[in-house]
């Protein structure tokens, strides 16, 4: 098979969901995978799979909050291979809570991860990628970036964020043979909804207390109902094969409506039909 730019990749939050389920996906491809891991030792690398088109699925130590973690990491793969030719920015988390409860610290906690992550990852990939003249960076969005979720605000602004920078990048960038696309999931079935967080004002004086629970269960069950992190996986895989790949694509046929519904319906009734949904 063809590698249009080249075989190396990075994934970060790459022990599992979505991140596991695209290195398990291109491994079997013949790419070279290194996803990231706080769980690994630093310096270590943890082989999850190997085949016989020399294609693998490693695991290394990344913190993507820790700009010293990210020049390390990166350094450890350039040292190994020569190159990074595809940047997968997954790690990520959530957090529940009405803006109102939210504080300052526990917003920029979110969009350290979820935003600064992103850009430090970024500035250390992207200027390997220019000199080599190709390569390409899929930032994980998701579908609450264009679809506004209620006591998801926090969430819903990092990945909007995350979104405009990427189009930014991707101007920015493409003089110098590299690209960058978005790719929106949506419900999926991983350990997300475990992991999320709720804020420390989300309690049982709130006066959101009561929506923000019904808001929350509706959530979960979505997720547990939603599609498998394959089919995400399955999406960055064929971007990845494009040369002029999309700006942006919704993972899932059902979510690729939902983003085209929310271009037609005016906001007022997109508002209502969400709050109904959620809120």
């Amino acid at each position: 098979m063809g590698f249009v730019y080249g075989e190396v990749v990075l994934i970060t939050g790459g022990s599992s969901g979505i991140g596991r389920s695209a290195a398990e996906i291109l491994s079997k491809k013949g790419y070279k995978v290194y996803g990231t891991s706080r769980r690994v030792e630093e310096g270590q690398e943890r082989i999850i799979s190997e085949y016989s088109n020399g294609g693998f699925f490693k695991l290394v130590n990344l913190d993507v909050k820790d700009d010293i973690s990210v020049k390390n990491t990166v350094k450890h793969i350039i040292d190994k291979e020569g190159y990074i030719g595809i940047l997968v920015n997954n790690a990520g988390y959530g957090i529940a809570g009405a803006a109102e409860d939210t504080s300052v610290t526990e917003a920029k906690e979110l969009f350290e991860t979820n935003f600064f992550g992103v850009i430090r990852m970024c500035r250390e990939v992207l200027p390997i990628m220019r000199r080599k003249g190709k390569g390409i960076v899929i930032n994980i969005s998701s579908i609450a970036a264009p679809v506004t979720i209620p006591f998801q605000s926090m969430y819903s602004a990092s990945k909007s964020a995350l979104e405009s920078v990427s189009e930014a990048i991707r101007m920015e960038a493409a003089p110098y043979g590299v690209k960058v696309a978005v790719i929106q999931p949506g419900d999926t079935k991983t350990g997300f909804g475990d992991n999320r967080q709720f804020v420390h004002g989300a309690k049982e004086n709130s006066v959101y207390s009561k929506r923000l629970k019904a808001s929350v269960h509706k959530m979960e069950a979505d997720e547990k109902g939603g599609c498998p992190p394959e089919i995400v996986g399955n999406t960055i895989s064929k971007v990845i094969s494009k040369r002029n790949p999309p700006v942006k694509v919704a993972a899932g046929f059902q979510y690729k409506l939902i983003v085209l519904l929310k271009r037609f319906v005016p906001n007022r009734i997109y508002i209502y039909m969400v709050s109904r949904l959620y809120g």
